[in-house]
């Protein structure tokens, strides 16, 4: 007797907290976008009563610098880390990461990790317009709030998961408090101060457009503009109807008057600069960025000036702005293999991408489950990141920006 195939399951694109858009597979638009659930995952078939997504509580946490509010899910693990998140710009978290962490394929790790997302000062939904006068935190500042979180809840380090001006926030914020940062993975990241030219192209674009264009342009690249109308409209109907446009633009201006993180690829050693060394990361990173996002150049000239035995850049094809809202079983995977790095959840399943071993060979996966936060070499990085089930670019970072990349090389990802 011949069975009648299933219905597609549905899935939710965008978990705004009450308005969430719910299509069919067959309806959906966007490139190269994935089905959340995998019929033949272990996880998805033996654990399915373990996919509900826990309830998350939102908190006033008093600061210094003035009130945040913070979104917790879930309650913190024994000595792990907590995933802690920052929104860009024109968003908040539910706009920002609902997508990403309401995924099926992310419960696995929201199941180790509890969760804490950061709405910048002003940004959620229905927030009152700050008073004539206010003065709204610079980004340094608000990197600065962050311990009084971590205190508020009790929570000892972090794994950090930025997206354009959150990815800077955190950055800040693992470059001032080293010891509280186990992990960043950083999305669109700019850790560049804003040019003269930007400066003047950014006024002349405010007399010429309003918020919301602006806010679209820095979110979205000019194809994917064109080539994802229904995933733009619905972004920007939320900036229009959701986000208070005055807290919006204190946090735009804030965010445009950014300095430079001064942050300095690391010598190798025995060579020593004849200038001022500055700083850089001391925990892993994993830069993300999607081919066709407006940040690319960004997070590339980033990638150069970071050390390269601690950090991974993730190309990701078919992708623009929003990596972890139109690619979140990618992105899930690949921050899966990320923190299995870290020494956690050594037996975490990856089963969506295939692997594929790299022009050099460096295909070897590693499974000691044993934490090391003081991976170094290129042996390690293998340890740290083994591939990330991606197809690795056998010539990452030759010569980029004319920056002399002799020594040790970090692992550039596309997939």
């Amino acid at each position: 007797m011949e069975t009648k195939p299933a219905e597609p399951k549905p899935v939710i694109m965008l978990g705004f907290p009450y308005k969430v858009c719910i299509m069919s597979l067959r309806d959906i638009q966007l490139s190269e976008v994935k089905q959340l659930l995998v019929d033949n995952s272990p996880f998805s078939e033996a654990n399915a009563r373990s996919f509900q997504v826990l309830e998350t509580q939102e908190h006033d946490v008093e600061t210094s610098l003035g009130t945040i509010r913070v979104a917790v899910r879930g309650t913190p693990k024994g000595s792990r880390p907590v995933i802690l998140t920052f929104h860009d710009i024109g968003m908040n978290y539910q706009s920002c990461f609902n997508t990403l962490f309401n995924s099926e394929d992310m419960q696995e790790i929201t199941l180790h990790f509890a969760v804490y997302h950061i709405n910048a000062p002003g940004q959620e939904e229905g927030a009152p317009t700050f008073p004539t006068g206010y003065q709204y935190p610079s980004m340094d500042q608000m990197s600065e709030m962050i311990p009084s979180v971590l205190k508020h809840f009790g929570v000892k380090s972090i794994i950090g998961m930025g997206v354009g001006a959150g990815a800077y926030i955190l950055t800040k914020f693992a470059l001032t408090f080293p010891d509280l940062v186990e992990g960043l993975c950083l999305i669109n990241i700019n850790c560049c101060a804003e040019g003269w030219m930007d400066w003047a192209a950014t006024k002349i674009t405010g007399w010429t457009s309003n918020l919301t264009d602006i806010v679209i342009s820095h979110l979205f690249g000019k194809d994917e503009i064109h080539s994802n109308p229904e995933l733009i409209q619905m972004y920007r109907a939320h900036i229009t109807s959701e986000i208070n446009h005055n807290n919006l633009q204190l946090f735009v201006d804030s965010y445009n008057s950014r300095r430079d993180l001064d942050v300095e690829r690391p010598l190798p050693a025995g060579q020593h600069h004849h200038h001022h060394q500055g700083l850089t990361l001391q925990c892993p990173a994993l830069l993300v960025v999607g081919d066709t996002s407006p940040a690319v150049d960004a997070v590339v000239d980033c990638n150069t000036k970071l050390d390269p035995t601690k950090t991974t850049l993730l190309k990701m094809s078919d992708c623009g702005g929003l990596p972890q809202v139109v690619q979140p079983a990618k992105l899930t995977e690949a921050f899966k293999y990320f923190v299995q790095g870290m020494g956690y959840m050594p037996a975490a399943s990856m089963t969506r991408l295939m692997r594929s071993r790299s022009a050099s060979g460096s295909s070897v996966v590693s499974q000691d489950g044993n934490r090391s936060r003081a991976h170094t070499g290129e042996a390690s990085k293998l340890h740290s990141h083994p591939t990330l089930g991606l197809n690795q670019n056998a010539n990452a970072n030759t010569n980029v920006g004319g920056v002399d990349n002799s020594g040790p090389q970090s692992a550039e990802i596309s997939c």
